[in-house]
């Protein structure tokens, strides 16, 4: 069997900053060569956000099919890591790396989880870009899968969701994402002759106040409520005595499945053309909510982590978003991987018993799947 400590390490060792390219996959696809697995690599995308590498590994049984998916792309180290941040060192009982816990262990851990002799069908879907734009990732993952008849039954995602130890959680579902720009104009001019100028911050502060009155809605049994947060106000005017000619301003939205990103983004649009009908709104929708309603996949990972941990997860749809939000439209997806406490922080590290651990409920899981 592949030793989880030891892949996590080759793969920590590698540099992948998103978007990840090359070494960090050829680690990836020398451990899954020897398990009987097609390995399909492909680079697609343009700059400014690729190229991407991903890969897609298949290997064929009979039953129900179950695919991991995952990334190999970090964020960048920042400063003051005590080794380097591509330098696994143990210590303490801990390894430490960028990407530990977000998300190569898991990977490293799945991999290990695999049993030599095929059973179910199984496949890994893995990106270099979640972390970034995603705009070539596991979207391009998805057209590739389609077009070569890969059709997963279940998919398991190998984010870090676990809080405050190993299994305590699992993800069932995501909210929605949504990002706009406002830019209003106006009319340059001296402050002390505003009636020859036309200022557009009062209508920007108009709207944002109209928009931070919004109550999109009060949650549901699965959800908190959905939120519109303002996250940056500009001008951009040197000058105390000038009326600028343009003000703008970017919101976030974050939404439960009572609400659908196009219609969000209508409604931002009417109510800003209402008070500034020059305006104009970008919106970029990153994703829409999705719920995998509690079941039989659920129940079954809850089960696996309760037979190796003695605790019963928490289901929950808690935290920013993740490519399970693209995944949930092939077929029933959750997420579980290890503590997320270091995820994207310096020194960033994974306890080495929760890697083994976690490796046996993912084996376990797919001996679960393979009694459907």
């Amino acid at each position: 069997m592949t030793d989880p400590v030891a892949l996590t390490k080759a793969l920590l060792a590698c540099e992948s900053v998103t978007p990840a390219q090359g070494p960090v996959f050829d680690v990836l696809e020398a451990a899954l060569l020897p398990l009987g697995f097609t390995i399909d690599r492909f680079l697609v995308g343009h700059e400014p956000d690729g190229p991407v590498e991903n890969l897609l590994a298949t290997r064929d049984g009979a039953g129900t099919h179950l695919a991991f998916a995952g990334h190999l792309d970090v964020v960048p180290p920042g400063t003051g890591w005590t080794n380097g941040a591509y330098t696994p060192v143990e210590r303490g009982g801990l390894l430490y790396g960028r990407g530990a816990v977000d998300m190569k262990g898991a990977i490293a851990a799945f991999v290990a989880a695999i049993p030599t002799e095929p059973s179910i069908p199984l496949s890994l879907i893995i990106t270099g870009d979640e972390e970034g734009p995603a705009t070539f990732g596991t979207c391009a993952l998805i057209e590739r899968m389609r077009a070569t008849g890969v059709a997963p039954d279940l998919c398991l995602v190998g984010e870090p969701t676990s809080s405050a130890r190993l299994g305590d959680m699992i993800k069932i579902g995501r909210r929605g994402s949504v990002n706009l720009w406002i830019s209003v104009p106006g009319k340059q001019g001296h402050v002390a002759y505003p009636q020859l100028a036309d200022n557009p911050i009062p209508r920007l502060v108009a709207i944002l106040a109209e928009i931070d009155a919004i109550v999109l809605d009060t949650g549901n049994a699965w959800f908190q409520p959905s939120n519109i947060e303002v996250t940056d106000i500009t001008v951009g005017n040197p000058a105390t005595n000038v009326i600028p000619a343009q003000a703008s301003a970017r919101l976030s939205i974050r939404f439960n499945d009572e609400q659908r990103g196009t219609a969000l983004v209508e409604r931002i649009e009417a109510l800003v053309r209402a008070h500034a009908p020059a305006a104009h709104v970008t919106a970029r929708i990153s994703g829409e909510a999705f719920l995998t309603p509690p079941g039989t996949f659920s129940t079954l990972i809850g089960d696996a982590i309760a037979a190796r941990t003695g605790i019963r997860p928490d289901l929950s749809t808690t935290g920013g978003t993740s490519d399970a939000r693209f995944l949930s439209a092939l077929c029933p997806t959750v997420e579980f991987g290890l503590t997320n406490a270091t995820m994207h922080k310096v020194d960033e590290a994974v306890e080495i018993e929760d890697l083994a651990i976690l490796g046996e409920i993912y084996r376990d899981i797919i001996a679960r799947v393979d009694r459907l």
